[in-house]
């Protein structure tokens, strides 16, 4: 069942999640203590125009955002053989992971009673896993740039 929880803000504790990843791995916020930060760029829906737009753009900006010592995922509530199709069709160098049954759209309040797609936002977690920022307001054509501009402002460091 969708439905939200107490809406995040900067400074929050990031719910940690176990996602399925579009290459077949799993992935946790947890696992990625060493990292500066981790983005997690919720999109509504695969095979979207705006979608498309947005996960085409990271996949060509990818270069801009492995400078830096982040993770970065953009993530649906659609099944993961569907997100696996998804990635193969914008050319997605990075996972795009997979929450169907919307447990972890919930607990980041990115779904609504009635909204059973995630919102576009972009959250940007520290080291520490709180939140550093979130983007409310995602241009998909800039989304790559956008998140480069982003972690740079936050101070995360380049890759060595």
């Amino acid at each position: 069942m969708f439905g939200s929880t107490a809406e995040l803000t900067a400074g929050d504790a990031a719910p940690d999640f176990s996602l399925p990843g579009s290459d077949g791995k799993t992935y946790k916020l947890s696992d990625y203590r060493d990292k500066q930060a981790v983005v997690l760029a919720w999109f509504p829906k695969a095979f979207t125009p705006g979608c498309t737009t947005e996960c085409k753009a990271m996949a060509s900006g990818g270069r801009k955002l492995k400078r830096f010592d982040a993770a970065y995922f953009t993530v649906s509530v659609d099944r993961p053989e569907k997100n696996q199709e998804f990635a193969a069709s914008v050319g997605a160098d990075y996972p795009i992971l997979s929450d169907p049954g919307g447990e972890v759209a919930r607990s980041y309040g990115v779904t609504g009673p009635v909204q059973k797609w995630a919102s576009r936002w972009t959250f940007y977690i520290g080291i520490d896993g709180t939140i550093l920022y979130i983007d409310k307001h995602v241009k998909p054509s800039t989304h790559a740039d956008d998140v480069a501009a982003k972690l740079a402002e936050l101070g995360v460091p380049e890759r060595k």
